[in-house]
């Protein structure tokens, strides 16, 4: 379908669909650990099968316009994604989400790809709001959200257990004009 370049480091977004499941299973199992770290993400898939139910739940939701999913790979290797975890058309919000095994870490790759998912949805989806949710330990995260702009609006005060314990989490959001605003700012300051 797509391949959307994300640098000249070898590094592409492209579409995570179920027939990827092998591949994605292969992924998760390399990075398992670190990812599970501070987000569930994968945790159910630890077979073939189970590994494309979960890329064939995000198909779904894109079916039905709710959510959608997006592997990063690197030299032509799965190494992480984003995703939009809940898509509201009708109110113009959304939320995102990322994750990345270890090996692909500190490249910038998942700012990157965050910054063509975002661009998509303001743009093309008619977004206002972009909300990005993360455990207050996840420092990784909260940098990304950062990087991009988003603002802290607040945190959740133990709003989610994971392992064992309730986890503090943050909300970051960037507005569709503050989006386009900075955007304008980037391409100004590269001429």
């Amino acid at each position: 379908m797509y391949a959307i370049p994300l640098g000249d480091d070898g590094a592409e977004l492209r579409p995570l669909e179920p027939w990827h499941a092998e591949e994605f299973l292969a992924h998760l199992d390399r990075g398992r650990e670190f990812v599970q770290t501070h987000i569930p993400f994968g945790a159910q898939a630890t077979d073939v099968g189970s590994a494309r139910a979960l890329l064939q739940s995000y198909a779904d939701k894109r079916a039905a316009d709710t959510g959608s999913l997006h592997g990063v790979w690197l030299d032509g290797k799965l190494v992480g994604g984003v995703l939009v975890r809940i898509f509201d058309a009708a109110h113009g919000v959304c939320e995102v989400g990322c994750w990345l095994e270890p090996a692909a870490t500190g490249r910038g790759l998942i700012t990157r790809a965050m910054r063509v998912l975002i661009d998509w949805l303001v743009d093309e989806r008619g977004v206002h709001r972009v909300e990005w949710q993360a455990s207050s330990a996840n420092q990784p995260s909260i940098a990304v959200a950062r990087r991009l702009g988003m603002s802290r609006d607040g945190v959740l005060r133990q709003s989610y257990p994971y392992r064992g314990v309730r986890q503090d989490m943050e909300v970051w959001s960037v507005l569709a004009p503050e989006w386009r605003t900075a955007r304008a700012r980037a391409v100004h300051k590269d001429r």
